[in-house]
């Protein structure tokens, strides 16, 4: 089912740009505290019922008050409790009552020790209502108010009244008839058009002889907003004016620079361009990113002209032989019958050169697509002093001496041993057949590299031809098979495994070629 929505999200996903997606999330977090807005009417759920937790304590004061100096009452023992009344209203869920209705007229007189209670009571309900701003009013066992507003009326027939007659607490919320708007935006919040009214019920000696009846606008939510509204503007001109701020970095120290990349790799693709200097703005992530394509576009263009010229060498090298077998089954074809059977043979003989020549350079150039394609092994380490030994006795002997020099402990190479021994083995085959008759194999432990020089005595490389020596095809011994393929191979199977072979143009007699392998341990620190 995930897999199926997920598809169906891809298929209808809209393509936006970077910036849009930059420029949305920023908007939405600086939108954040207008959307935390909403979550106040939680708040105003509590204001209100903290109101009622007031009134609860207040009604709860005044009704024992009242209880204590009614004429008759019997001091009574109250065992403590310390359980607080639970809030019984809720924005959300209690209904709202129309406004009260005015006190009805009364049809008895009002009951004398609730009168007498009034006169005793009526400082402490003044002061109250002025600490508090609750309108409080006491009414006597049959609903007639004896002390507040609308003295002398009958609430008997309000529900949260008659309740409280009958001895229970109630609470119940109100539409505020005499509301108008104060604050800016008042208008959000649902309980500046409510009041709150609460009943409890005076007990004495367990018969209801009364109640005090408190009722109360609740906390009003947008007054602190109100009166903080310069502040408030102030943060909202702030957040967007950051928003702006934040917006002008992201744009320039990424969307651009992406832009710009974007626009580099199509110019470097279609080979009408080249890749711009890194913007001064741009993340550091985005300045990494300009270098590496920077150097990927070097190694392409380089890889690029390798192989064209690659190509053009291939073609160059393949076209003589091919052209020689051609001429001679030509040649064959249009006077073989005539021709003596020496020149035949010759013209056979230089045919089968050609296509020898053919099969070595093809050998060749499957040596040299290996070693460019071939693939480090990360693990591989390998020992060189025994690769050089064993290279050094095979081609030691009478018309060839090869001598080793080396240090007794030598740290193994990341590179494998059959590499080192197929350079080696070229390097002292070369100076063979130049006429060497001795080949020095030193052996230099440097700061994270074993380097391996070779020096021999023979004729030497020209200081013209010095420069194309690792050039595939270069070679000066075309007429006796040379291929010239033999040392770029050999470089390419050192820079598989990050090694190196470069030649000494120092040296003024004989040749001296350098091999520089990295140390396993020094391979293995750089993957980690």
């Amino acid at each position: 089912m995930i897999g199926r929505l997920k598809t169906r999200l891809k298929a209808h996903w809209p393509a936006l740009r970077l910036r849009t997606i930059l420029f949305g999330t920023l908007l939405f977090t600086a939108a954040l505290p207008g959307f935390g807005a909403l979550f106040l009417r939680v708040y105003e759920n509590t204001l209100v019922r903290q109101t009622e937790a007031e009134l609860v304590a207040q009604g709860a004061a005044l009704a024992a008050t009242a209880e204590a100096w009614w004429p008759g009452a019997i001091p009574r023992k109250v065992a403590p409790d310390y359980r607080s009344e639970a809030s019984t209203i809720d924005l959300r869920a209690t209904p709202v009552l129309d406004d009260r209705p005015h006190a009805a007229r009364a049809t008895a007189s009002p009951d004398p020790n609730a009168l007498a209670v009034a006169v005793r009571i009526a400082p402490v309900f003044a002061t109250t209502a002025n600490t508090t701003l609750a309108s409080i009013q006491l009414l006597d066992g049959n609903g007639i108010v004896v002390l507040g507003h609308e003295a002398g009326g009958s609430y008997a027939a309000i529900p949260e009244v008659a309740a409280a007659l009958k001895g229970r607490v109630g609470t119940v919320l109100r539409e505020n008839g005499q509301y108008s708007q104060v604050y800016a935006f008042e208008w959000l919040s649902r309980a500046s058009s409510l009041r709150i009214h609460h009943v409890r019920p005076i007990i004495v000696d367990g018969k209801v002889v009364g109640a005090v009846l408190l009722s109360r606008s609740p906390r009003s939510l947008f007054r602190g907003l109100y009166e903080d509204r310069g502040k408030i503007i102030f943060g909202i001109v702030v957040i967007f004016g950051l928003l702006l701020v934040m917006t002008t970095l992201v744009t320039r120290g990424i969307a651009r620079p992406v832009e710009a990349l974007d626009r580099a790799t199509r110019d470097v693709a279609a080979g009408t361009g080249s890749v711009p200097d890194t913007p001064a703005t741009a993340a550091v992530e985005i300045r990494q990113l300009f270098d590496n394509f920077r150097v990927m576009a070097a190694a392409i263009d380089r890889r690029s002209r390798y192989l064209r010229d690659f190509a053009a060498a291939v073609s160059h090298e393949f076209k003589t032989p091919l052209a020689g077998i051609a001429g001679a089954i030509e040649l064959l074809e249009d006077h073989g019958e005539d021709m003596q059977p020496a020149d035949r043979a010759r013209f056979l003989a230089n045919a089968k050169a050609d296509a020898a020549r053919l099969s070595q350079l093809v050998s060749r150039l499957l040596d040299l697509a290996r070693a460019d394609m071939s693939v480090p092994d990360p693990g591989v380490a390998a020992d060189p002093l025994a690769a050089i030994r064993r290279i050094a006795d095979a081609f030691d002997g009478e018309a060839f001496v090869m001598t080793v020099e080396a240090p007794d402990a030598v740290p193994a190479v990341s590179m494998p041993g059959s590499a080192i021994e197929a350079v080696l083995s070229a390097l002292a085959e070369n100076a063979r057949q130049a006429g060497a008759s001795t080949a020095a194999v030193a052996v230099t432990v440097e700061s994270g590299v074993v380097r391996v020089a070779v020096t021999d005595n023979g004729s030497g490389i020209d200081p013209a031809t010095a420069d194309r020596v690792f050039e595939p095809f270069f070679t000066t011994k075309r007429a006796s098979g040379g291929t010239g393929l033999g040392l770029a191979i050999c470089a390419s199977l050192l820079a598989a495994g990050g090694g190196e072979l470069s030649l000494d143009r120092d040296v003024t007699h004989g040749s001296r070629f350098v091999l520089t392998l990295p140390t396993a341990a020094e391979a293995g620190a750089l993957k980690e």
